[in-house]
C-alpha cells in the first residue's frame, strides 16, 4: 500500500489501530477537539528535501531567492515534505513562507484535496488548481513556476523541469553539517481509543520497532551478501556512518529533540498550528523515558 493511500484511509476513516502517518498531518490532528491519535517516537520515514524542489527552467529561477513572488505547486499544503521545504527556504535562504502563492491539487492525477480541513491565516495565499489539471503538467507548461513535493514529478527531464539544487547531495550534506538535522517525515500513530484501553501498547510497540531497527542496522553492515541491489551498497553505508554516526536514523525523543522542535516551529510558521506545539505533547508519555538496570 502506498503511503498516500495509508494516510488517506487512516485520517479520513481511521481504518487501522496503528498506522504510519505524515508527521504534519498528525500535528494538525492534535488541534482537533477529539485528538483522534497518539504517536510514539518511531520515525519510519526521513528525507532530506532540498532535492524535492523542482522549477520550470523558463521561470527565471536560478537561486532560492528567485522563488519570491512565484506561483508554487504543492499537492497538499499540510504535507510534511513541503512543511520542511518552506521552513528551510525561509530560515536558510530568506524566502518567507508568505512571499509566494501556493497552488494545491493532484501531482499526477486531478482532484486531490487536503486530507484534513485547514484553518490558515490570511497571509498564506493558496489557490486550488482546476478539476482537469495536474501539477506535473502545469510545471512543464509554465502554468506554475515551481513545485514542492515528495514524489519526483513525471515531467522531470532535467531540461524544461529541473531541480532548484542540481547538486542536492552536497547541499543536503552541508545542511546536515550545519544543523545536525535529518528531517523526519513520518511517525507511528495509534488510535487514541485503542491506546486508552491498552496503555501498554505504546511502549511495547516502541520496543518492538527499536528491536527491528537494531536488526536492520546489523543487516546494513553485512558483507557476506549485499542487502540491497546497489553494487556499492556497503560503501554507501560506510560513508553514511562516517558522516552521521552509527545511529544515523535515531528513534526516541531526546535524540530527535532539535529536529522535532525545528519541525514544530516550521509547522507553526506555515500557519498549520495556531499555537506552537511542544515536543512532549506529541507522544505517549510512556515513551518519553525508559527504565534502566
Amino acid at each position: 500500500m502506498i503511503v498516500e493511500e495509508t494516510f488517506f484511509r487512516m485520517l479520513r476513516h481511521q481504518e487501522f489501530d496503528v498506522c504510519e502517518m505524515s508527521m504534519s498531518s498528525y500535528a494538525v490532528s492534535l488541534s482537533k477537539p477529539e485528538r483522534p491519535f497518539i504517536a510514539i517516537p518511531i520515525f519510519p520515514s526521513r528525507f532530506f528535501r532540498h532535492s524535492s524542489i523542482y522549477v520550470n527552467a523558463n521561470a527565471g529561477i536560478h537561486k532560492p531567492q528567485d522563488l519570491i513572488g512565484k506561483r508554487i505547486g504543492t499537492p497538499e499544503f499540510q504535507m510534511t515534505a513541503p512543511v520542511w521545504i518552506r521552513g528551510i527556504l525561509d530560515e536558510h535562504y530568506g524566502v518567507p513562507v508568505d512571499s509566494v502563492t501556493y497552488l494545491t491539487g493532484g501531482e499526477e492525477s486531478p482532484n486531490r484535496v487536503e486530507k484534513l480541513k485547514l484553518s490558515l491565516p490570511a497571509r498564506i495565499k493558496i489557490e486550488c488548481i482546476g478539476p482537469d489539471q495536474t501539477l506535473a503538467q502545469m510545471l512543464v507548461s509554465g502554468e506554475i513556476d515551481a513545485l514542492h513535493t515528495a514524489r519526483k514529478p513525471s515531467t522531470f527531464d532535467g531540461v524544461t523541469v529541473k531541480r532548484l539544487f542540481p547538486n542536492f547531495v552536497e547541499v543536503e550534506q552541508a545542511y546536515f553539517d550545519q544543523t545536525g538535522i535529518f528531517p523526519i517525515m513520518h511517525v507511528i500513530a495509534i488510535k487514541r481509543d485503542v491506546y486508552e484501553k491498552n496503555r501498554w501498547i505504546a511502549m511495547n510497540l516502541f520496543q518492538a520497532f527499536r528491536e527491528a531497527q537494531k536488526l536492520c542496522y546489523e543487516g546494513l553492515q553485512e558483507t557476506a551478501a549485499l542487502k540491497g541491489m546497489l553494487p556499492w551498497f556497503n560503501a554507501h553505508v560506510e560513508d553514511t556512518i562516517a558522516k552521521m554516526g552509527h545511529d544515523f536514523w535515531p528513534y526516541g525523543v531526546e535524540k530527535n529533540r532539535k529536529t522535532l522542535e525545528t519541525f514544530l516551529r516550521y509547522h507553526h510558521e506555515s500557519g498549520l498550528s495556531q499555537n506552537r506545539l511542544r515536543v512532549e505533547n506529541m507522544f505517549a508519555p510512556e515513551t518519553l523515558e525508559e527504565f534502566v538496570i
